[in-house]
């Protein structure tokens, strides 16, 4: 019998991808998670197989509808569920505390509860289940006391938005399900991850948009910024979904949670230095500190250290980072020429 895998959160950055991904590499049917009001602009390259009931399904259902995720879980029964869906902009949070909080973590706790009210009612049901949590649980880590090899699983937790206190909550309740109820639950905590799709209010996708709308001279030639100090180890979306597969079908360990993230580290206003020079307009673009943009407290070291899970899985990041700001930077450029209207954030 064909496999089933249920993805939160189909219609992100990272939920694309990931439904993209099993659609390549298995044979498994993908179920996507989505509200109805929710955007399809990520996955309208699915929507004629989702209409076709090849192998893509859109279900309804919602993070704070308890009803709903029921019976989607029932109606689906799926063997993997890679649960991304969230509130997941730190910025955000910090005007909309209850709302991430919420979603976030009694999102999730609805979720786990929706899977163990289907398995009492049939015992041979026991789907493998990814909780996405995020390195923001690490928080504000001061540089005295950075570990020498990044930031490993069994560094204390000191979240530095209401965002990572969300994903603190999330992280303990999936290990929660797992110790509890026995259910075969595993956590990550992805450091930064991007690529084509990524989200607009995300520090290096608005670079990449400003610059591409800059070339389009639709805005002056100024790139708005928040801090660039901050240091970031990036990680391409495709390696980190490629990460996610991984993680539930190569000997998963109920319980276990694992730190994910790419190779190559810089400060982001290096970042922002990339993106500028893969610009014909790069001699004329100006930086400008825009204190909206600032956070109250910043998370400035992430930089993990991704042994275990790469000795666990054999799993290693292989998309270049100038490819990935090249795809980012190119992603932008080809929606801004489609004539798409954005705001200027």
């Amino acid at each position: 019998m064909t496999k089933k895998a249920l993805i939160t959160g189909i219609t992100g950055m990272v939920g694309s991808h990931l439904c993209d991904f099993l659609l390549e590499n298995t044979d498994w049917d993908v179920h996507g998670v989505c509200r109805w009001r929710s955007p399809l602009d990520n996955v309208s390259h699915l929507l004629e197989r989702a209409n076709n009931k090849d192998r893509v399904f859109f279900e309804y259902a919602d993070l704070n509808d308890q009803t709903s995720l029921i019976t989607a879980m029932q109606n689906i029964k799926p063997d993997y569920i890679f649960h991304l869906a969230a509130q997941s902009y730190p910025q955000t949070s910090f005007t909309a505390p209850i709302d991430t909080l919420n979603t976030n973590i009694l999102g999730t706790a609805r979720l786990l509860e929706s899977v163990r009210f289907v398995s009492q009612n049939d015992k041979n049901y026991k789907p493998v289940i990814h909780v996405c949590a995020s390195s923001e649980v690490f928080g504000k880590i001061p540089a005295a006391k950075k570990p020498e090899t990044g930031i490993h699983e069994e560094c204390p937790f000191h979240p530095a938005s209401p965002y990572a206190i969300s994903k603190v909550g999330t992280d303990l309740l999936g290990r929660y399900y797992a110790e509890a109820y026995n259910m075969p639950v595993m956590t990550t905590r992805m450091f930064t991850h991007t690529g084509p799709r990524r989200g607009d209010v995300f520090h290096e996708s608005t670079f990449a948009k400003q610059i591409a709308m800059i070339e389009k001279g639709l805005i002056p030639p100024v790139v708005k910024v928040g801090n660039l100090k901050s240091l970031r180890t990036y990680a391409d979306v495709r390696d980190a979904v490629r990460a996610y597969y991984m993680l539930v079908t190569v000997n998963p360990i109920p319980g276990e949670y694992y730190n994910i993230g790419g190779s190559y580290t810089c400060e982001v206003g290096d970042t922002l230095n990339t993106l500028i020079s893969f610009s014909p307009m790069k001699d004329k673009i100006k930086i400008e500190t825009d204190p909206e943009r600032l956070r109250p407290i910043d998370a400035d070291l992430q930089v993990p250290d991704c042994r275990k899970f790469k000795e666990h899985t054999g799993w290693e990041p292989v998309i270049p980072y100038e490819k990935t700001m090249h795809d980012l930077l190119n992603y932008w450029r080809e929606r801004i020429g489609r004539g798409e209207k954005f705001l200027q954030r």
